[in-house]
């Protein structure tokens, strides 16, 4: 039997996968680097795995919210804009949000290759991507006119 389901669905299972495997293999590096991890020290690893996946579910909501602000917005050339506030919301998450960040905007780019999007366009999303993800001010993508309500978040 067929199951179907929508892309949001599909996107919520995958990121679920990925935010596991994530956290596996974060806290295989931390038993790596030398920390013992059964160890009662003042920031256990289970509260820092807790804090990582806790990232990646606020850093992919963060991706959603600006999702939906752009397709609310309809503005010309805000394309740019609200990749870079998404990745740049969602990395106020910490580790985890950067990680989510990430692989939803891989994810979407991949999805614009299938599309027909060009290599041009998706190489300057990524660029807006990696701004936004690594601190980087997403007004330097902001179109003129663009509503104030469409403003990075205050977490």
């Amino acid at each position: 039997m067929f199951i179907r389901m929508s892309v949001i669905e599909m996107t919520l299972i995958l990121l679920l996968f990925v935010t596991l495997s994530a956290v596996a293999e974060q806290l295989d590096a931390w038993g790596e680097g030398g920390r013992d991890i059964s160890s009662q020290n003042s920031r256990s690893t289970w509260q820092e795995a807790k804090d990582y996946a806790s990232g990646v579910i606020n850093g992919a909501k963060e991706m959603h919210r600006a999702y939906n602000d752009m397709k609310e917005a309809n503005w010309k050339n805000s394309d740019k804009y609200f990749h870079a506030r998404g990745n740049a919301d969602a990395a106020k998450h910490g580790t985890g949000g950067r990680h989510a960040a990430k692989v939803i905007s891989d994810l979407r780019e991949v999805y614009g290759l299938i599309k027909g999007d060009s290599a041009a366009d998706i190489a300057a999303d990524q660029n807006a991507n990696k701004h936004g993800r690594n601190g980087g001010d997403p007004n330097k993508y902001r179109p003129e006119g663009l509503p104030k309500k469409f403003v990075l978040s205050k977490t």
